[in-house]
């Protein structure tokens, strides 16, 4: 059975689970990271030397960085579904919001994230989540074209880039800042709040 590795407050390891639902795929789940410890264990660090969560393992196969669990699970359990497009364009557009979603939203969410949830107020860079806040805003505002006009990131239906951007449009609405209205945006969350896994791993309480 699939076995994956990671804390459900992780946004990585949210992706994962989510996706699983998805595809009605069957995984035990192992507590790791944050307060479970465990990444930093000479057993761990084997499978990831990254020391972070989630890793998963498939039979004898092992795997860390959740977007290319992400591609992995979809390619080996859900061959030819339209949440992985098999055409060459439509998977390059796909992917293409997947590295967006590391290389440039990643960074100022994060900030965002941990400073106004996971730091203790009196210890708060109120400067660096002001800059965070208007660095996400424009790119989430990248998105709100293509929201406005489909359903869904990759146009009518779920793909892989709504499940890799979906834990993090969560805490955008769910944080406590100032958001520019955003219609297509707005929309698109309600659609996912209407998945049952996403409603299950994503739209949570943030801790």
């Amino acid at each position: 059975m699939l076995r994956i590795w990671g804390r459900t407050n992780s946004s990585n390891v949210m992706k994962v689970l989510w996706l699983c639902d998805e595809l009605g795929l069957a995984y035990e789940r192992v507590d790791a990271g944050g307060p479970f410890g465990r990444t930093r264990d000479p057993d761990y660090l084997a499978m990831n030397p990254n020391a972070a969560v989630p890793t998963i393992q498939d039979g004898s196969f092992t795997l860390w960085e959740s977007n290319s669990i992400l591609r992995y699970l979809a390619r080996i359990h859900a061959p030819g579904r339209a949440i992985y497009p098999a055409d060459a364009r439509r998977a390059a557009d796909c992917e293409r919001w997947m590295d967006w979603q590391l290389a440039s939203l990643n960074p100022p969410m994060t900030t965002i994230f941990w400073n106004l949830v996971r730091t203790p107020e009196d210890r708060r860079d109120h400067a660096a989540v002001a800059a965070a806040r208007d660095t996400a805003e424009a790119c989430w505002a990248m998105l709100e074209p293509r929201l406005a006009r489909s359903p869904f990131i990759c146009g009518e239906g779920l793909t892989l880039a709504d499940v890799a951007l979906g834990p993090y449009v969560h805490r955008w609405f769910a944080l406590p800042i100032e958001r520019k209205e955003m219609p297509g945006l707005s929309a698109w969350y309600g659609r996912l709040k209407s998945r049952l896994g996403y409603a299950r791993w994503c739209a949570v309480e943030m801790t």
